[in-house]
């Protein structure tokens, strides 16, 4: 029992969900506890144990002399009256040097270390540190003694990977602290490197380690206090998929939702943008997802070369909790990753965080809410599901930090509605609180058309938002121009059904040449080949660029009589400007296919 005084008991156990007797204390009243506070269930240790097993729970709810607590892991062999110890902490992670290419569970246990010393088969109750206590970290101070400070102001930095990690003052620490004493040199994390007196004259040691409950943002008291400044999302993150950087781009510290049904390629598509988009670090929270898929992940990402040197591992970190591991941990992963997004925007960097998938994440509070026997809203999510939903999106945003850096947080979720459903409860309160909607279409991914983005039913704010920044970098008539384009694939589709019921014969000639622009838009500019090495990447000039050019070409068009003349010039068209894609910019071959594409394009008499 490690010493810590039994405060509760069990008095039931319902699959994860346990509820707790409080014992009182030598004044008779009950032990104190509070929601979302960790506790520990320590069953009765068997002959066979080598160990006593300590199951980590979070409280849920409070009663007279109970509580209701979620096991993060099988509560198999607990038992009525088995002794339960507090710990006096929310639900925490550690943050500070030595997070970035980690591969943790929902609860912040490094699966890799975990897994060389026991095994595949991982055991129960295990409780492994976040962050490696003996790494040595060079730290340099960047302030001095005499330094007045307050929480999240920077202290000292040291190299992680390539990145500059910033030591920051204890977002828990309130007013303003004095800097008493500081060390430069090499230590872990847990060695104390400064000492602040506060107001009161109290002081407080502070390592490069700090922890923070998951469920409260990291910036909440640092934006109350005037510390940092939440700012309006102006500049795109810019993927170099053509189809969402041209047609629905997503801000930086902006949201997006990505849902779609089995093999429309969700995976592919979060693998792209993380590889290639314009953030510094990555995290991915893999919640709910079958193993399979995120093995692939774990595996390919240390050996993915990053664009910006290196792997990608190196700046991404990984949340784990598959549809094989507890659901109590699967609904607290995505918490974990996001805290540990918002820890590094803190620093000034823009991060990006993939969920995949929300749905597994409502579904895990879905079965929770059954278990504690709530009132149960739409196909039995919980009432507060739309709230909840709202909530985890509010955390992304772009902020100016205490040193006046900017950073930003970035927020992916995909969502796997069964069937394909957008209508289902999790998508749409997903769709009221997003900005970018990235609708995948089975259609299209059977036809092979990737990303298989269906552009009639995606759309996104930031198109309008983001105007000023398309007109000042790419083009003054950018955003008109993509609206028309967009126009153009509508009225493209519109004719394709008259043709699937007459056939090309029931449509006028007019109306063909408006389908085949659409067709040669959807081949040419919307799909983009993963496994070709230029054209899995389009820089935004290059977008820009090939934008300008195959607009002219659908405007100046040569007269064309009949379909077959019409049918002749789109392929002929198609096919040269699919070759561009795959060329190299700096190529004699780019110049000439350029040209060629351009003379189609010319007036003719």
């Amino acid at each position: 029992m490690n010493g810590t005084p039994v405060t509760a008991r069990v008095a039931g156990v319902r699959d994860d969900i346990i509820t707790l007797r409080l014992m009182k204390d030598e004044h008779g009243e009950y032990y104190p506890l509070i929601k979302n506070e960790v506790v520990y269930i320590c069953p009765e240790r068997r002959p066979s144990d080598q160990r006593q097993e300590r199951l980590q729970a979070e409280v849920l709810r409070v009663r007279h002399g109970e509580a209701d607590v979620q096991v993060f892991e099988n509560t198999r062999g607990v038992s009525i009256g088995d002794p339960v110890e507090q710990t006096e902490r929310l639900l925490s992670v550690a943050l500070g040097p030595g997070l970035l290419g980690q591969i943790y569970d929902g609860l912040q246990n490094p699966l890799e270390l975990i897994a060389a010393q026991h095994g595949f088969f991982l055991p129960r109750g295990l409780d492994v540190e976040g962050i490696d206590n003996q790494h040595l970290w060079a730290f340099q101070p960047t302030v001095k003694i005499g330094a007045r400070v307050r929480a999240g102001d920077p202290l000292g930095k040291v190299q992680e990977r390539r990145f500059t990690h910033k030591i920051m003052t204890p977002f828990k620490l309130r007013g303003e602290l004095e800097v008493t004493w500081i060390q430069e040199g090499s230590f872990t994390v847990t060695t104390p490197i400064v000492r602040l007196k506060d107001m009161h004259g109290e002081e407080h040691e502070i390592t490069m380690r700090q922890f923070w409950p998951v469920r409260v943002p990291v910036n909440r008291d640092l934006l109350r206090t005037g510390s940092s400044e939440r700012l309006y999302p102006d500049q795109p993150m810019l993927t170099t998929l053509r189809l969402i950087d041209t047609f629905f781009p997503v801000a930086k510290g902006g949201t997006a939702c990505i849902p779609g049904p089995f093999g429309a390629g969700k995976t592919v598509l979060q693998s792209l943008i993380s590889r290639y988009s314009d953030v510094d670090i990555v995290v991915i929270v893999a919640c709910g997802e079958r193993a399979g898929e995120v093995v692939e992940t774990i595996t390919e990402f240390p050996k993915t070369p990053d664009p910006k040197g290196g792997t990608l591992m190196d700046r991404t970190v990984i949340i784990c909790n598959t549809s094989s591991m507890p659901v109590a941990a699967r609904e607290a992963s995505i918490y974990t990753g996001i805290t540990i997004s918002e820890y590094y925007r803190q620093m000034g960097y823009n991060v990006l965080l993939i969920a995949d998938s929300t749905s597994r994440w409502a579904q895990a509070m879905r079965e929770t809410s059954g278990r504690l026997e709530e009132i149960p809203g739409e196909e039995a999510f919980p009432a507060y599901l739309d709230s909840a939903v709202r909530a985890l999106y509010e955390r992304a945003g772009l902020v100016r930090t205490n040193d006046g850096s900017v950073g930003s947080l970035t927020l992916i979720g995909t969502v796997s509605p069964a069937g394909g459903n957008f209508e289902e409860p999790v998508t749409q309160s997903t769709l009221r609180t997003v900005k970018t909607f990235l609708g995948l279409s089975a259609d299209r991914a059977y036809k092979r058309a990737y990303p298989a983005v269906d552009p009639l039913i995606s759309w996104s704010r930031y198109l309008s938002q983001l105007e000023n920044w398309f007109n000042t970098h790419l083009d003054p008539e950018w955003v008109p121009q993509v609206r028309d384009m967009l126009n153009l694939l509508r009225q493209g589709e519109e004719v394709q059904q008259m043709m699937q019921v007459t056939g090309e014969e029931g449509v006028t000639l007019t109306d063909y040449i408006l389908w085949q622009k659409s067709q040669c838009l959807d081949q040419v500019y919307l799909q983009q080949d993963a496994f070709d090495p230029v054209d899995i990447s389009t820089p935004i000039q290059r977008q820009r660029d090939l934008f300008r050019l195959l607009v002219r070409c659908l405007e100046g068009l040569p007269a064309l009589e009949t379909k077959e003349a019409v049918r002749r010039h789109f392929v002929h068209l198609t096919g040269l400007l699919r070759n561009l894609n795959y060329t190299r910019q700096d190529s004699p071959e780019y110049q000439r296919l350029w040209q060629e594409i351009e003379a189609l394009s010319a007036p003719h008499d």
